[in-house]
């Protein structure tokens, strides 16, 4: 597996703007926003992409999406309303390859995403 950015700020070798954190999960705000509030969440456990989850990751991926709503909340864009974006592959828009979820609010969206 190789490492990546993600697996780094993950492990705390470098600097980001971190939100939330527990022994778990990771949540720091994104460089490239792509809304007023961008954060990605990600877990401290390099997993390549959703593809390569095992069943012994599901309560790790319960986890993540709990600190999503954990992290929005204190964003203050829970109640108005909030994506969470999870990518998978190249062709479905992942460029870092450590699973990881985009929370973005703060503007309204639509549907279907582009």
């Amino acid at each position: 597996m190789t490492d990546t950015i993600f697996g780094k700020i993950a492990r705390g070798e470098i600097p980001a703007d971190l939100v939330y954190e527990d022994e778990d999960v990771v949540a720091f705000r994104d460089l490239s926003p792509q809304a007023p509030v961008h954060l990605l969440v990600i877990p401290r456990k390099p997993i390549l992409t959703l593809n390569d989850a095992q069943p012994e990751d599901a309560q790790l991926l319960g986890r993540l999406l709990l600190a999503a709503a954990k992290v929005a909340r204190a964003a203050g864009i829970a109640e108005s309303g909030y994506r969470a974006v999870l990518n998978c592959n190249a062709g479905g828009g992942q460029v870092v390859f450590h699973l990881h979820l985009h929370v973005l609010g703060g503007r309204p969206f639509t549907w279907p995403p582009g």
